[in-house]
């Protein structure tokens, strides 16, 4: 891999390698549970990420073989949670899922182990989540007495069914990854020895094809879905006309009649 970039805190790390992007949350010690710093670090490295145009796919994940993420640092609680300063950390948490769902390139979670509470959210907020046989997933905020931020059920709800998110929040129960598949917290699982190869091959498929393509897909789908009844279909419209519009389109021409690999450059 290259060397990893400056990011705002040592304990999220932002490392380019080639066409994939990938933000790790290293605090293996705690189940690379999120503290404060690194909540806050999160949009710095996916606008790290955007701003490359090497960068075509963005890949999150948690450091060491025990946890994807185990959600926020709970020792932080009670000086950040309570009072005013809840408000302040929900700005954190509201800014880095933002900074993910906004991302107009591809986003997959690469997940072993645990992903729990923020980790999940997090998790969600991605376009693809990729999972190990050994991951377990929950939302604990009903034992902690937590109300979960009306604005962190929207990613919940473009994966899941009503039915299920409810019965995700109401119990706080930890799901194993059978389970998980089984109700689409993830979009495949795979054995911890199979995990990282998986998730790279993915993001490596992704990003050889025309970016302007794939940026116009993303916004397409989430456009749509995010809103059904009343799309704006006339900025869709012009996402997919400038990929009429552009090179790699006459690049994707060619290489077709010259049977050979297309090589797109996002433009």
């Amino acid at each position: 891999m290259a060397q990893a970039a400056e990011v705002a805190n040592p304990t999220l790390r932002y490392v380019k390698d080639g066409a994939i992007g990938w933000i790790t949350a290293d605090n293996p010690a705690r189940m690379n549970a999120l503290t404060a710093a690194m909540w806050e670090a999160i949009p710095g490295a996916v606008a790290e990420a955007i701003a490359d145009p090497d960068v075509r796919v963005v890949v999150l994940r948690g450091a060491g073989d025990k946890a994807f993420s185990a959600g926020a640092d709970i020792s932080e609680f009670e000086n950040s949670r309570t009072g005013d300063a809840a408000k302040i950390y929900d700005t954190l948490n509201d800014n880095a899922f933002n900074a993910l769902i906004g991302c107009p390139k591809p986003t997959v979670a690469m997940i072993h182990g645990f992903c729990l509470g923020g980790g999940l959210g997090l998790a969600l907020c991605c376009d693809m989540r990729i999972a190990d046989d050994a991951s377990q997933f929950a939302i604990p905020a009903a034992k902690l007495g937590i109300g979960y931020n009306a604005r962190w059920v929207r990613p919940i709800l473009a994966a899941i069914p009503a039915a299920r998110a409810k019965e995700l929040l109401f119990t706080g129960r930890r799901f194993r990854s059978a389970d998980a598949e089984a109700m689409a917290l993830v979009s495949q699982l795979v054995t911890t020895a199979e995990l990282e190869a998986t998730v790279r091959a993915l993001a490596l498929e992704i990003a050889a094809n025309a970016p302007l393509s794939v940026a116009a897909a993303k916004q397409v789908i989430d456009e749509i879905s995010r809103h059904p009844e009343n799309p704006d279909m006339d900025r869709l419209d012009a996402a997919i006309a400038a990929c009429f519009e552009s090179e790699d389109y006459a690049e994707g021409r060619r290489a077709f009649l010259e049977k050979r690999k297309p090589v797109f450059k996002g433009k």
